[in-house]
């Protein structure tokens, strides 16, 4: 199970029921795109938000009921409508993207959380929408997990982001432990890093049980992909705390191994 940005969607997983899995993937092609646009390749910061706005622009001609312009935006078109999805999610999306672009910095934790409810929370509540779940205390806890698998990426990530030159751990943070920018480019995984990257696995980790529930309320296969989600979550901070936070050394990951792991945690939530 990849804890990554998009990658969390449930696109090939046997537990997904046949019916969904064409809208799961028109969706996952539409958000997996455009992340490519914000993120890969040689593109600047202008032309990378002149085709984002080209996507926003899809969006709007699937909320006038027009013809869409390519493939991707055709399937989503037609996925929205049979499964009548709203549009706000998508938008959220794009929102994020563009904000990748042009901001390599947080100043604040609930600034970081904000990014997440853009950038994360979207995904679970499309997913709720599919299953015809979306209640007030679903969506709060797919919120929470959501975001919570986005920071333990961001935690699992920090050298890969580095490289970006992106920094998503609050500036906030890295004052209060005394951790540098200057840090982070060496890899310097010191004491004052060790007990920064605890603290963030602490509140993942919190923010996670927070939303765990779900799992154990939405019936059937979801039910148990979701708790399977929630585990790979969760065990991926295990792994960071056993490198003792020195994700640039040993990039913390799941294998085949923990999968039996996952199982059993999932069965007995």
């Amino acid at each position: 199970m990849a804890v990554d940005h998009y990658e969390n969607f449930p696109v090939a997983s046997l537990l997904l029921p046949a019916r969904l899995r064409p809208a799961v993937t028109a969706i996952y092609a539409f958000a997996r795109s455009a992340d490519d646009i914000a993120d890969e390749g040689d593109a600047d910061a202008p032309q990378r938000l002149a085709a984002l706005e080209a996507y926003e622009h899809g969006l709007d001609l699937i909320e006038a009921d027009a013809p869409a312009q390519t493939p991707i935006f055709e399937r989503l078109h037609q996925t929205i409508r049979a499964h009548q999805l709203p549009l706000q999610p998508f938008r959220d999306l794009l929102s994020a993207f563009k904000q990748d672009v042009v901001t390599n910095r947080y100043v604040r934790y609930d600034d970081l959380l904000d990014y997440c409810r853009r950038s994360a929370n979207p995904v679970g509540t499309l997913m709720l929408h599919l299953y015809r779940t979306p209640d007030a205390q679903n969506l709060r806890d797919s919120d929470a997990i959501c975001s919570a698998l986005q920071l333990i990426n961001f935690w699992q990530d920090v050298g890969i982001d580095w490289q970006k030159e992106r920094i998503y751990l609050p500036q906030e943070d890295l004052q209060r432990f005394g951790v540098s920018a200057d840090d982070i480019a060496a890899g310097r995984a010191d004491e004052k890093w060790r007990r920064l990257m605890q603290f963030e696995v602490e509140r993942a980790r919190a923010l996670m049980l927070s939303g765990a529930p779900l799992a154990k309320r939405l019936p059937g296969r979801i039910g148990w992909e979701l708790r399977l989600v929630v585990q790979g979550g969760l065990r991926i901070l295990e792994r960071i705390e056993a490198v003792q936070g020195d994700v640039f050394r040993r990039r913390p990951k799941l294998g085949k191994t923990d999968w039996l792991t996952l199982a059993w945690r999932a069965l007995t939530m």
